[in-house]
């Protein structure tokens, strides 16, 4: 009988633990450039998701109504955060996914008076490059680096 409640207890416990599968890159080989839709929304059929952008054009211009048309860039990097940034823009957002959407986990100054030009994301083995004509800055989590 002991053996009974052991071995049930055993399945129990067994059956309660979560799968963790691990090591996991969640890195995208190559930004997405991505134009917004009349509703606000961008479409990514690569890597397969839809979000509306236009509270990151609120924040960045403080304006949303205008972004039809516009382009946003979008990168994930290894640990499965998103990056997005875009023309006139002066800071990165980075994301993280939750169920049903993004959270904002931080948002990264790039300049306080100079706005991106035309930025362009590359994945790197250790970091997310930002590159915007001559000026180069490297993206750790929520950490940039200017290089040259």
């Amino acid at each position: 009988m002991k053996f009974i409640i052991f071995i049930s207890t055993l399945f129990i416990v067994a059956g309660c633990t979560t799968m963790l599968l691990q090591p996991a890159d969640f890195s995208w080989p190559v930004e997405s450039v991505l134009k917004v839709d009349d509703k606000g929304f961008v479409s990514e059929e690569r890597y397969t998701f839809d979000i509306n952008v236009k509270p990151i054009f609120y924040e960045e211009f403080k304006d949303s109504n205008s972004v039809s048309g516009k382009e946003i860039r979008v990168i994930r990097d290894k640990v499965g955060h998103y990056y997005f940034t875009g023309a006139g823009f002066k800071n990165i957002y980075m994301f993280k996914s939750v169920e049903g959407g993004m959270k904002l986990e931080d948002k990264i100054s790039i300049s306080d008076s100079l706005a991106l030009q035309k930025p362009a994301f590359n994945q790197k083995p250790a970091y997310v490059e930002l590159i915007d004509g001559p000026n180069k800055y490297l993206v750790t989590g929520a950490e940039i680096v200017r290089s040259k």
